[in-house]
């Protein structure tokens, strides 16, 4: 089990995250045509990525934080490969404020279960017969950021 620290000295106890458990909870690799390009045209397929997080509370102070990423590689109207895979970890979270909480399930626990995703995306498309694929490193408290101020109502304008 792994225990993170998070907040600083002026926090009594502070927030504590316990790693749990990291698992993969599914997976799916579709390429309709295996390895085959169409009409024997050079490899220039388009990438469609897609990431998602969520949580679900399990215990008391204990959460599931579920990864999913969505894969789709194209070549003009044909589809090459469809790799969909939801990495999971069980976190434990005490001390955390409901602000702290959303950090840490929409920033923290995704980064660390992504490079586990990252290499079942990467292994299930080499074992399909296609040149090897890294997903890009995400930073995720960027995302997070960006979800949050999507989020805030509109500051009042006064005229």
């Amino acid at each position: 089990m792994n225990e993170i620290r998070v907040g600083g000295d002026e926090a009594a106890a502070g927030v504590q995250v316990n790693l749990q458990t990291v698992y993969l909870k599914d997976s799916s690799y579709e390429s309709p045509n295996g390895p085959r390009l169409p009409n024997n045209q050079a490899w220039e397929p388009k990438f469609q990525l897609n990431m998602n997080t969520t949580a679900e509370e399990i215990g008391p102070d204990v959460r599931e934080v579920l990864l999913t990423i969505t894969l789709e590689a194209k070549q003009g109207e044909t589809t090459l490969y469809l790799v969909e895979v939801k990495q999971a970890g069980v976190f434990a979270i005490s001390g955390a404020s409901t602000t702290d909480l959303k950090r840490l399930i929409g920033s923290f626990c995704p980064s660390v279960l992504f490079p586990y995703a990252r290499e079942v995306v990467s292994d299930l498309i080499t074992k399909g017969g296609f040149p090897n694929f890294l997903l890009p490193l995400v930073n995720f408290d960027a995302l997070f950021a960006q979800a949050s101020e999507a989020q805030a109502p509109p500051a009042n304008v006064v005229n």
